[in-house]
């Protein structure tokens, strides 16, 4: 049975790697795409990672674990070699990190759903990170061309998504009067240590977004959010009895689902909409009852956006793309 369990664990390890290389790496890092495919037929280094719990064998954990420590931005033959050196550094690294990729770009595909619900909102972020998504109202936005500011003008963190079908925009993002964020281990952009992991995940080519997030945390410091500690499951109840009356709650859940198991999912999604609205945004599988209210079959890759558990649009994984498919 072990040795079943071992075979399959290597089968399902070489597949994340692969889907990793095909659904998210293209138009975003060749070198990732290059890591990814030789992991995925690797049979030493697939044996390394399944050391790992399930959760952290994740190609953009153990990736950036690895640049953490310092590997170099080589090809796979000569990533490969310091990988297979320092493994026993790099996966103590991962036991104790998560992928808490902060991207405010992924507002663009929430903002205009915050702005349905009214122009005042409080908002809560499960799986919140440092809380940068915690700000749509301090970011300005441009959607092919179409271009929202703060109501006290342009921002210096700039959110682009490519558009189709007819995204309702507002002349400004919504107020937030009160935002929070839920976390299993906050960050914080005050702490040096902190701000390098959140620095180390964003994509080695990826240089606008690098600029992007250090843009976005200058805002954070100098107005902190409200960060808590604690699972999204068994603590947000509490958190939501913080939260100020007299303006709509909204809770964003932005590619966090994912990370939670099957079952977890369930009773979170059960749980949320008696709390508030819900604007998540996941990857097609993340939430089943969602993705069957789609009106074409989704495409593996696909990030889902939903309010309240309806699909209301299509978006990149970073929000780099947003296709509306509500009238």
């Amino acid at each position: 049975m072990a040795a079943e369990q071992r075979a399959l664990d290597l089968e399902k390890t070489a597949d994340w790697y692969r889907r990793f290389r095909l659904f998210e790496t293209p138009g975003q890092s060749e070198l990732y795409a290059d890591w990814a495919g030789g992991v995925q037929s690797d049979a030493e280094v697939l044996a390394l990672i399944i050391g790992l719990p399930r959760p952290k064998r994740q190609p953009n954990l153990v990736f950036a674990c690895a640049r953490l420590l310092g590997a170099p931005l080589a090809g796979y033959r000569i990533f490969r070699r310091w990988l297979v050196e320092h493994w026993p550094a790099v996966a103590a690294e991962a036991r104790v990190r998560a992928t808490q990729t902060n991207e405010p770009r992924r507002l663009t595909a929430v903002m205009p759903i915050l702005a349905s619900i009214g122009p005042r909102v409080a908002l809560i972020e499960v799986g919140a990170s440092a809380g940068l998504c915690l700000y749509p109202d301090r970011y300005s936005y441009d959607y092919s061309g179409r271009r929202v500011d703060p109501a006290d003008g342009p921002s210096p963190v700039l959110l682009s998504a490519e558009t189709t079908g007819s995204v309702p925009l507002p002349k400004h993002p919504p107020e937030v009067v009160w935002r929070a964020g839920l976390d299993l281990n906050p960050l914080d952009v005050h702490n040096p240590e902190d701000v390098r992991w959140l620095q180390t995940l964003v994509w080695p080519e990826q240089a606008e977004r690098r600029r992007r997030l250090d843009a976005a945390m200058s805002i954070a410091r100098r107005d902190p959010p409200l960060l808590v500690a604690g699972d999204a499951v068994v603590d947000l109840e509490a958190l939501v009895a913080r939260a100020p009356q007299g303006v709509p709650l909204v809770i964003v859940s932005p590619a966090v689902l994912v990370y939670l198991a099957p079952e977890q999912r369930a009773a979170f999604a059960d749980a949320v909409t008696g709390f508030g609205r819900w604007i998540s945004l996941d990857g097609v599988g993340v939430l089943p009852r969602v993705d069957a209210l789609l009106p074409e079959t989704p495409v593996p890759g696909d990030f889902i956006v939903s309010l309240d558990g309806r699909p209301v649009a299509r978006c990149g994984p970073h929000g780099q793309t947003l296709d509306w498919i509500v009238g």
